[in-house]
């Protein structure tokens, strides 16, 4: 797949393709003999990973220690199995303070809506 149809099928930009990949969030992608980005399958496992990842709230720096270690290969499962269990611990707080903002926003709407009726 060429960079505009992963853009496409991900819905990230070609911009920010180029960055995980320039940063470590994905390895180095398949070239083809012109030079251009061509997107295998490995490639597309890396952009799901990166853009889930991401979108769970890791940081970059998380998501290019994952993929450094896991380019290691398996002498490195310890460390990929903490590191994303440090990284969950970490959304299960932030999720519990969003939840209490939420529970105190729900309140002053009950309250501002009581006393507009």
């Amino acid at each position: 797949m060429t960079i505009k149809e992963v853009s496409e099928t991900y819905g990230l930009s070609q911009d920010t393709l180029r960055y995980y990949e320039r940063v470590g969030m994905i390895p180095r992608v398949t070239r083809s003999q012109s030079g251009h980005r061509d997107y295998q399958e490995k490639d597309l496992g890396w952009v799901e990973l990166a853009k889930c990842l991401r979108n769970a709230g890791l940081t970059v720096e998380a998501i290019v220690e994952y993929v450094r270690l896991s380019l290691e290969g398996d002498s490195t499962i310890r460390q990929r199995y903490e590191l994303l269990k440090r990284q969950r611990e970490e959304l299960v707080v932030q999720r519990q303070r969003m939840d209490e903002a939420i529970g105190r926003l729900e309140h002053k709407i009950d309250v501002y809506a009581q006393k507009l009726n």
